[in-house]
């Protein structure tokens, strides 16, 4: 496979943060760690995270029925298919990057918080949170992932914890509506793609990720490429241990661009099957997305206020077809 060429970079010059000291109390070394981390996010543009909030158990528990769901027919599989809240089954096809030309070669299933349905938080106005798609004949698989999800959510609020104190504002700046999270887990699969599949087919094409913060764990396979701020397409290798951390374009407008969010993209090389698992962390919908409130004394504010639903929703319309032909309808 010859196209979108991509430089093997060696592990030492990917960043690997040991993010335990932020629970430590020990207030020097939750700043050093938030140093490391802008010091990353401004530099290559990704890092990895050591030592976080999901337990190696609970990782290989819902790796293990990750597969088992995307082993099963098609036909049982698209009895999940998504539904208006962004929950449940996505085929091939039914992904496409905004600027892509092609469709993603990716399968992956989606859910949210849970919540009872008879929850007055369950509204039109706010469809992600809403019900979630569990395959009722896989009983354990709920159970299998829902953990890693839960974890996440603390990891994430952990990470913008660490990106406020390296930007010297309140630990607390981007955590004031968290209760009822729009944050969204997936697990994802990449056929084997092979070589005749031309010039512009990638596993997901590259994109920048659209709200906060993305957490990724992946497969020791390998496929995961990301660009440098020099523009500079680099392997981001698999590491045993550790989660890739991604800054999405809704932290970045919130930061005022002190973290931009970095373009990424797969490309599954080997004759083999891939998988990821990934939680898309991101506050409550109704939370006001304004840097003029984060850094009220500057000068440059570069975005307008938005709301995080419907900034999230608003890319979510330009990349699935499940939502144009909703709309279409």
């Amino acid at each position: 496979m010859s196209y979108a060429a991509a430089k093997t970079i060696t592990i030492d010059e990917i960043p690997v943060i040991d993010v335990h000291p932020l629970r430590s109390g020990n207030r020097q070394a939750m700043q050093e760690v938030a140093r490391q981390l802008r010091q990353a996010a401004e530099g290559i543009g990704f890092f990895y995270i050591r030592n976080h909030c999901i337990p190696s158990q609970v990782i290989q528990q819902a790796y293990a029925a990750t597969k088992q769901l995307f082993q099963q027919p098609k036909d049982w599989k698209n009895q999940l298919k998504i539904n208006h809240n962004h929950h449940g089954f996505l085929a091939v096809g039914q992904a496409k990057m905004e600027k892509a030309t092609r469709v993603d070669l990716k399968e992956s299933f989606v859910w949210g918080l849970d919540l009872p349905s008879e929850h007055p938080d369950l509204t039109e106005e706010n469809p992600f949170l809403g019900r979630n798609q569990w395959p009722s004949q896989m009983p354990e698989f709920r159970a299998s992932v829902y953990p890693f999800f839960e974890a996440g959510l603390e990891c994430g609020k952990e990470m913008m914890r660490a990106f406020a104190l390296s930007l010297d504002l309140p630990e607390e700046v981007f955590l004031q509506a968290t209760n009822q999270p729009i944050a969204r887990s997936s697990v994802i699969y990449y056929p084997p793609q092979s070589s005749d599949l031309g010039e512009t087919q990638f596993g997901v094409a590259p994109h920048t990720d659209y709200g906060c913060l993305t957490l990724l764990w992946q497969d020791s396979v390998g496929g995961l490429e990301v660009q440098t701020r020099q523009g500079e397409w680099v392997t981001a290798h698999p590491l045993e241990d550790t989660l890739v951390v991604n800054v999405g374009d809704l932290l970045s407008r919130w930061t005022n661009n002190a973290f931009q969010s970095t373009l990424h993209r797969v490309i599954n090389r080997k004759n083999v099957e891939r998988y990821s698992m990934a939680i898309a962390w991101d506050p409550n919908f109704e939370t006001l997305v304004d840097p003029a409130e984060v850094f009220p004394e500057s000068e440059s504010v570069q975005y307008e206020p938005v709301q995080c639903g419907d900034y999230v929703l608003s890319r979510f319309d330009a990349s699935f077809s499940y939502r144009k032909a909703a709309e279409s309808a």
